[in-house]
């Protein structure tokens, strides 16, 4: 019963944290097209607001996270998804970047995504694969310390 609490604990604050996230993706893309055109470089604000964004929607992750789990767990099961987090943000960026994802009939607004490999720099990668773990503890920390454990 205990593993099932702290799976669920990571499993909300890992779908708050990706509902935030493509929140803040579909505003950019209806608010400022320009910073994610597929035929220009990323502009330098689309950059600083992403980071942002992948460090607040982490860190509102890792609170829901700290929130949702047992008061014993929620420092452990925090760490845990701060390292699903990172796990998934290598693998993201290790695939290959052949071919690009374009939408389709079949595929809903939502679902299709500007393909940037190639156009990232590797420091933004490197960037992005740190601050959404980092977030995430800082978001459970908070929580730890707003429940008075910390």
């Amino acid at each position: 019963m205990v593993r099932l609490h702290a799976f669920l604990a990571l499993l909300v604050g890992f779908a708050v944290m990706v509902a935030i996230a493509l929140t803040v993706t579909a505003l950019l893309r209806r608010l400022a097209p320009q910073w994610i055109s597929p035929d220009q470089k990323l502009s330098p604000v689309y950059v600083l607001v992403n980071l942002a964004a992948s460090f607040f929607s982490a860190a509102a992750g890792g609170f829901v996270t700290a929130w949702a789990a047992a008061e014993d767990n929620a420092l452990r099961d925090v760490l845990a998804l701060a390292i699903v987090i990172l796990v998934l943000g290598a693998i993201s960026a290790l695939q290959t970047p052949g071919g690009t994802e374009t939408r389709g009939p079949e595929r809903p607004a939502f679902v299709s995504r500007v393909k940037t490999r190639g156009r990232q720099p590797i420091w933004y990668q490197m960037a992005l694969l740190v601050i959404a773990p980092i977030g995430a503890v800082a978001g459970g920390l908070l929580r730890l310390h707003a429940k008075g454990i910390l």
